[in-house]
């Protein structure tokens, strides 16, 4: 088990330090920022996120108190990893995610990567993301954040089909995320994702084919998919205890990933995590800071309730933009709870982020129990083995968690 100070343990602004164990190795592993915005216009359903909408928050916080903390935050994370002795490392990659960013506007969002830029510095040709709702998005916007130096975009679609977005509490109407990607790309955007969800209690097929049409209309090079998960504490997961709305199916949900697999990859976009698809041709396509997360990479997560990971030791913040702002204000890092990853832990999460992927599990890396496990998991059709890789089938994908059980476990069967 891993070692962990709990939030209550640590206590914000009390110090927080990284281990010389940590540093060791800080430059060579790949780098990235992640920066939380825990602003949202509306509160979705099915969204378990560490957001805020202004009625929520009141007078305590605003987009200005949280960019000055994130300036103070930045610079505090740039000066402790320079005591590796290796000088900051630049980032790599670079996700303004949340929450909405696009409420920030554009000036906004340049005033975050301005952050970034002065205190870690970007890498030559790194790539740079922000989240956008597409209703807060204009060509202007695109070009403004074109010109900031953003690389990448994201835009949350969900669905094409009005009454799916309305159980989703979605404001947005139907055709404006086509219209946004589209947008985005004629200002210069290279590449631009779309986020769906399926399984949503009403949708039908129908309307994922709707969906799904739209999005290749757009003609972006990127689409994540993700089944619906009713979270706890949500207005959704009220709804479904209350018998308002059915729970997902799994049976559903495994078709409509098949579904969407099969439309995706007959025009061109092919599957390399479990849940994203990119242009098969072009490997800039994916995501190269989810790809850092997967690989085991360093990163820190500035704002918020966000999350790092330096050297196999993880820490997280406090989640109000309030005491954020303010344990910063006061010269401190706003850390709540930190933990130190054993051999054991990494390896754990190593095996359930590699399987995910298309270029798939490293044999080298398993005992000889786990090795015996992957011939169930062969035999069981959930996966392949190419090259001393474990791949997973098309079923196998629908499977993941249940592989990644039978291989961590041993011999049991899925």
């Amino acid at each position: 088990m891993s070692e962990t100070k709990t939030g209550s343990e640590l206590g914000a602004g009390h110090g927080f330090e990284l281990p010389a164990t940590a540093l060791d190795g800080v430059g060579s592993r790949p780098f990235g920022v992640y920066v939380h915005v825990p602003f949202c216009a509306t509160r979705c359903g099915y969204c378990d996120f560490n957001t805020y909408t202004a009625g929520e928050l009141g007078s305590a916080a605003s987009p200005e108190s949280w960019l000055e903390g994130l300036r103070r935050e930045l610079d505090h994370g740039a000066a402790m990893l320079d005591r590796s002795g290796r000088g900051t490392p630049a980032a790599e990659t670079v996700f303004v995610g949340g929450g909405t960013p696009s409420l920030l506007g554009a000036d906004g969002l340049a005033d975050v990567l301005s952050a970034v830029r002065s205190s870690f510095g970007l890498a030559p040709g790194a790539e740079v993301t922000t989240e956008s709702n597409p209703e807060s998005t204009s060509p202007e916007f695109f070009a403004r954040i074109r010109e900031a130096g953003y690389t990448r975009i994201s835009l949350g679609m969900q669905s094409a089909a009005s009454h799916v977005l309305a159980v989703l509490d979605r404001t947005h109407t139907p055709g404006r995320p086509v219209a946004a990607a589209r947008e985005a790309r004629e200002a210069g955007f290279g590449h631009v994702n779309l986020d769906l969800i399926y399984g949503t209690p009403g949708e039908t097929d129908g309307d994922l084919d709707a969906s799904l049409d739209a999005v290749l209309e757009a003609g972006v090079d990127h689409v994540s998919a993700y089944a619906l998960i009713v979270e706890d504490g949500t207005a959704l997961a009220r709804q479904v205890r209350r018998g308002e709305l059915p729970a997902p199916d799994d049976d559903v949900l495994a078709s409509r990933y098949e579904r969407i697999d099969r439309r995706l990859a007959d025009a061109g976009l092919t599957w390399y995590e479990v849940s994203n698809w990119a242009r098969a041709e072009d490997l800039s396509s994916r995501c190269a800071h989810n790809l850092g997360y997967w690989d085991g990479g360093d990163w820190w997560g500035a704002g918020p309730g966000a999350h790092s990971h330096v050297g196999g030791v993880r820490w997280w913040n406090v989640k109000h933009p309030a005491r954020y702002a303010g344990v910063l204000a006061d010269g401190q890092l706003p850390v709540a709870g930190s933990e130190t990853l054993t051999a054991e832990d990494i390896h754990t999460e190593s095996v359930m982020l590699a399987v995910r992927l298309r270029t798939g599990l490293p044999l080298a890396e398993l005992d000889a129990g786990e090795l015996a496990a992957v011939g169930t998991v062969v035999d069981d059709g959930l996966a392949v083995v190419t090259d001393e890789h474990l791949i997973l089938t098309e079923r196998g994908r629908l499977l993941a968690d249940a592989v990644v059980r039978t291989i961590l476990l041993g011999s049991d069967r899925v």
